[in-house]
């Protein structure tokens, strides 16, 4: 039998660690006294620019939801044009993350999901990051790549949540595989449907503050979405 690819060789020793390294599950347990940490990332090529303007206006969501648990720091990542993927610093509260959002345009380009998950794995390194929200809806990158990347971020402890606008059956099926990788969730939704959006959001969000006990306590009230991805992180 020939010996495996390099590339599939990191991937099988990635997921050997990943195997051996605890799930995030608890959120804020015991001796847990700082805020949550959440990496909204959003793809802002050029047929993103209804629910780039959607998830602006929805954006506060993520903080409202989350104060009563121990609040929220949220960290935007985007990725537009031909190689620019930029992010933001911590914000603590929504008008702050709001600002930065109104001032990005959309731009034609390929997806940059790699460049997200390097970042994210960065920003890990020097504290955790409690959850990732990723919405696009389609993956021009070699799947291999980012699953090896994604188990990273499993190994740090570190979900995705893939929101998936849109019918791309290759998107869908990478977006659920990385989504499997991290202990995280995979949700598809309809462009047309910003109050799908926003609950899906919100349950993640309150995930990132509050882990899965908090999430388990309110998912009722965001509707069959969020309870699916409730199902998928337990």
């Amino acid at each position: 039998m020939p010996n495996p690819a390099p590339e599939q060789g990191a991937v099988d020793a990635f997921l050997a660690q990943v195997a051996a390294t605890p799930a995030r599950r608890s959120g804020r347990g015991a001796g847990r006294d700082r805020r949550g940490r959440l990496v909204f990332a959003l793809d802002a090529t050029m047929s993103r620019q209804p629910t780039w303007d959607r998830a602006c206006q929805i954006q506060g969501d993520l903080f409202a939801e989350t104060d009563a648990i121990g609040g929220l720091d949220v960290k935007l990542i985007f990725f537009r044009g031909m190689g620019e993927c930029k992010a933001s610093r911590w914000a603590a509260d929504g008008a702050t993350l709001s600002a930065w959002m109104t001032r990005v345009a959309v731009r034609g380009g390929p997806t940059q999901i790699g460049r997200v998950l390097d970042r994210v794995d960065r920003e890990a390194r020097d504290a955790p990051v409690d959850a990732v929200v990723y919405v696009g809806d389609c993956c021009e990158e070699d799947p291999d790549r980012l699953c090896a990347k994604a188990a990273r971020l499993a190994a740090r402890g570190t979900p995705l949540f893939m929101f998936h606008e849109g019918g791309n059956p290759l998107a869908g099926q990478v977006f659920r595989e990385l989504a499997r990788l991290t202990g995280g969730g995979y949700a598809p939704f309809d462009p047309s449907s910003p109050a799908q959006l926003r609950s899906l959001l919100r349950a993640a969000a309150v995930y990132a503050a509050g882990g899965v006990t908090a999430l388990s306590d309110r998912a009722g009230g965001y509707g069959a979405d969020a309870v699916k991805l409730l199902e998928q992180i337990r």
